[in-house]
């Protein structure tokens, strides 16, 4: 074997090591989970009262009130996906 030859099998080597190596520390049991949606929560009357008598008491053009608007988005979204 050439010097050049040696060198390049070291130098393969590297990566094949890393390679190897990272794909131990894997989880056996790896599954790709597709097309289950989360939970969505049920909130009770008395709760759904409370938010809007508390909304009442925040500022026009609330930041919060924007976050709850992109929340019901994602409810819907959610309701969707069953």
């Amino acid at each position: 074997m050439t010097f050049s030859a040696a060198w390049l099998r070291l130098r393969l080597a590297g990566p094949v090591l890393a390679t190897s190596l990272l794909a131990a520390c894997a989880p056996a049991t790896f599954e790709r989970v597709t097309g289950v949606c989360p939970p969505l929560p049920a909130y009770g009357t008395e709760l759904r009262a409370q938010v809007t008598d508390e909304l009442a008491l925040l500022p026009p053009d609330s930041a919060i009130e924007e976050l709850l608007r992109d929340y019901a988005v994602l409810r819907e979204q959610l309701r969707a996906c069953r």
